[in-house]
């Protein structure tokens, strides 16, 4: 198998957690004073990055480690609201059976990382690289890469959001872009991410494991 190491955004590509999010903002804007999304506009922001987001519902970038620490805390409470895409929990083994290492990089906390992911499947990660600020994954990702040990050409990061990419090909790593996250696809697309994976299940198939594994 070409890579060595995975990196794994958690939110929307581990797990299922938009749901969650959407279920939440309102709470959020009326905290932290920033405009509520409209039912209409979700599909739109969907094809947004992280920067026209915070412009359209108009958080100053000052409050956003706010806005960030309260929804942590808020998962944090109604952790079991949030679960693993199906498929995640087999192909996390599969990849650690043939000799894989996986890794986590994410804003989200540990804790709720941990959480959500249970013993078991939190015992296959090497490392856990959490809480990191919404534009800050790339001084996490260049401390796990150097920490790793791992030739960047047989690293993968896997996401779901254009800030993922952005901090893989700023430090010169192959990206994966995942169908079912939090971002559409085609906005993922326009990154030219070396890998596109239109499923869980295509993890595996493209990464070239073998079947008896998958």
């Amino acid at each position: 198998m070409k890579y060595q190491l995975l990196v794994f955004d958690f939110d929307g590509t581990l797990a299922d957690s938009f749901g969650f999010f959407i279920g939440v903002f309102d709470q959020l804007a009326d905290r932290h004073g920033f405009r509520r999304i409209a039912d209409e506009d979700i599909d739109r922001l969907r094809g947004y990055d992280a920067r026209q987001i915070i412009r359209h519902v108009g958080i100053p970038l000052w409050k956003v480690p706010g806005v960030a620490k309260d929804f942590k805390a808020m998962m944090s409470k109604e952790i079991a609201r949030v679960s693993l895409f199906d498929g995640i929990s087999e192909l996390l083994q599969a990849l650690v059976a043939q000799g894989v290492h996986l890794a986590v990089l994410t804003s989200n906390s540990e804790e709720n990382v941990r959480a959500v992911l249970g013993p078991s499947n939190a015992a296959l990660f090497s490392r856990f690289e959490c809480g990191a600020t919404l534009f800050g994954k790339r001084g996490k990702l260049r401390r796990l890469v150097a920490d790793s040990r791992v030739p960047r050409s047989r690293i993968l990061c896997i996401g779901d959001e254009t800030r993922d990419a952005d901090a893989a090909f700023a430090e010169g790593i192959a990206f994966g872009a995942v169908a079912w996250g939090y971002t559409q696809l085609d906005t993922l697309k326009a990154k030219c991410p070396d890998l596109v994976f239109a499923s869980v299940d295509d993890i595996p198939h493209q990464l070239g494991l073998r079947r008896d594994s998958v």
